[in-house]
């Protein structure tokens, strides 16, 4: 996360949502929701869970760097495909 309440922390990106440029990411942005019991046999309660945040408040983590960097794309040594990687070490991002 670059910014928000949650600036700083760390976490496996869920889900993307490409057509809301949105993305879930595990363990950030909870919300809590108020649920009525179900007869399918849900949960009643107040239930926290994630939601989608804005994909510009999210960047990758670079080990190397030790900081979460912005993408870069350049083509391979073969010229045929694009690789991914780190604008802040230039290192090829897995």
């Amino acid at each position: 996360m670059i910014s928000g309440k949650d600036a700083g922390k760390r976490g496996k990106v869920l889900k993307v949502l490409r057509e809301k440029g949105r993305v879930v990411v595990q363990g950030v942005n909870f919300i809590k929701r108020h649920t009525k019991a179900r007869a399918a046999g849900k949960e009643s309660g107040i239930l926290e869970k994630e939601a989608p945040l804005h994909i510009s408040k999210v960047a990758l983590w670079d080990a190397k760097a030790n900081k979460g960097s912005r993408v870069g794309l350049r083509r391979s040594k073969d010229g045929k495909s694009r690789e991914r990687v780190s604008r802040s070490t230039g290192e090829v991002l897995g």
